[in-house]
């Protein structure tokens, strides 16, 4: 197999250099080969001299080679699995091609540190930088610039419309360049503005700063689960799109220590604490962003640049395995390549779906019970009596409790194949909460109870994880997950509206 994969990697180097040269600029050639995009000819040309390697026969001969999965063996089935011949690893797709499920599972955790834990990195970013002013409200933001709490919610208003009606364009972009193009894209213009907002100083500033904002991270968050259904299968993106949203309660721990740190800042250089944790959180993220930009590839069988080395991640074999398993799974992901955009007619077939309507309506109704309590949680803990620093000390256990439930939710629903119930109990859990909220007297004497039915109800039983993985999975086509994950997400930002106000 040594042999194999190394004729093989020296039959594709040689492809690359005697592929046509494109026209474009030598900086740009420069950009591309640095972060392992050859240009579309040089694809093409190397894909067809591929083909030949990733048959069956290639592995053949390999002592390692055990061959316990099934193929697809029924040649009346075979066509529907075949992908299109642009399909970016239509090269190492192999109906004959068997491997055992220990190196299937060696390859997921490769990609679970590769893939997913970027993924959990650059959300931790975009969290930092989207909710780090509940942190910059218990430093008396308000008072310094003049708002009333009517200001503010105006103002996250204003970011959630933003969000909202960025959404979709921003995954039809991402379809057309690629996530791993315009995510880092993203990630570098909002942590711009997120630095900016250190220099504040007016009510339309702020308004200003939030709508940028708004306009700027929404569709990050369906850029990221399309971009990762290229590495996974239908059963194996919920628990990673709950890692993902673990990295997005980890924020809140995270933020709220380094809240304790940057906000006694306040006096240094004439700015307030709340001005450094702006500045610094946004640089933090334009790093991330920078590195993501060189960091992401395009897909499974396009890993190798200057960056990530020559000869990628992964053997022509293991690329093999992960095209298969992943076309196997659902053959509807072979229908499109990573870089081609959706068309006005695709679109609206998408947009017709009905049978995804019913995951719109729960994303646009589930989280409006908890959206108040979690947007305001540092003014509730600090109205309770507590300082600045023990106000956002006393937020982590709540998020804590958030991550246990969301990883334990999302498990088990895989483990009883069923979604909709879990959503149920999460509905269930917050009824009774908001229940003794509402009728627990004020005063001192109940201050650490309403602490702990406010850290209940932000810790409650999160459910969008599975939602989300819930429209990825019954897409049923690529352009139905891109636009289904965009107008999921566009509910669950509308609901956000609806709550805060």
């Amino acid at each position: 197999m040594a042999n194999n994969s190394s004729v093989n990697r020296e039959s594709r180097d040689n492809a690359v250099s005697l592929a046509p040269q494109s026209a474009a600029s030598g900086a740009a050639r420069f950009v591309r080969r640095l972060r392992g995009q050859p240009d579309a000819k040089e694809t093409a040309f190397a894909t067809d001299l591929a083909r030949s390697e990733t048959s069956s026969e290639t592995f053949a001969g390999d002592v390692n080679f055990k061959g316990t999965t099934d193929s697809t063996d029924n040649t009346s089935l075979e066509k529907y699995y075949v992908p299109i011949d642009s399909y970016e690893g239509r090269h190492r797709y192999d109906p004959k091609a068997k491997w055992t499920e220990e190196e299937e599972r060696t390859l997921v955790r490769q990609l679970d540190w590769r893939i997913c834990g970027w993924c959990c990195l650059m959300f931790f970013a975009l969290q930092l930088d989207r909710s780090n002013i509940t942190q910059a409200l218990s430093d008396n933001m308000l008072g310094d610039l003049g708002l009333t709490t009517n200001d503010y919610n105006t103002g996250q208003t204003i970011f959630y419309v933003c969000f909202l009606v960025a959404e979709l364009p921003s995954q039809l972009i991402s379809k057309k360049l690629g996530p791993d193009n315009w995510i880092p894209i993203q990630m570098i213009c909002w942590s711009i503005i997120a630095s900016c907002q250190s220099r504040i100083d007016s009510k339309g500033a702020f308004y200003l700063a939030r709508g940028l904002m708004g306009v700027v991270e929404g569709g990050f968050i369906p850029d990221v689960v399309l971009y990762l259904s290229y590495f996974y299968t239908s059963k194996e993106l919920p628990i990673r799109c709950s890692f993902f949203w673990t990295a997005y309660a980890c924020t809140f721990i995270v933020s709220a220590f380094l809240a304790y740190g940057i906000l006694h800042l306040r006096g240094h250089n004439g700015w307030a604490g709340w001005q450094w944790l702006f500045a610094l959180e946004g640089s933090l993220t334009a790093l991330i962003g920078l590195i993501s930009w060189f960091y992401l590839p395009p897909s499974p069988t396009q890993t190798a640049s200057r960056f990530r080395g020559k000869n990628g991640w992964f053997s022509p074999y293991e690329e093999t395995i992960m095209v298969n398993r992943i076309i196997r799974d659902d053959p509807s992901k072979g229908d499109m390549h990573n870089r081609q955009a959706i068309s006005l007619s695709l679109l609206w077939e998408a947009l017709k779906d009905y049978d995804m309507w019913p995951i719109y309506l729960l994303g646009l109704t589930w989280t409006i019970p908890n959206t108040p309590a979690q947007s305001y949680i540092t003014l509730l803990i600090e109205s309770l009596g507590f300082d600045t620093f023990q106000t956002n000390l006393l937020t982590v256990p709540a998020y804590a409790l958030f991550i246990v439930q969301l990883i334990f939710w999302t498990w088990l629903s895989e483990r009883i194949n069923n979604r909709f119930v879990i959503v149920l109990i999460c509905q269930l859990w917050m009824l009774p909460v908001l229940i003794a909220l509402e009728v627990l007297p004020g005063g001192p004497a109940h201050t650490w109870a309403r602490y702990v039915l406010n850290l209940l109800l932000v810790g409650y039983p999160y459910v969008h994880a599975i939602l989300v993985a819930l429209v990825s999975r019954n897409a049923g086509s690529v352009r139905t997950r891109t636009v289904g994950t965009a107008l999921y997400n566009m509910c669950v930002q509308a609901s956000a509206i609806i709550s805060s106000n």
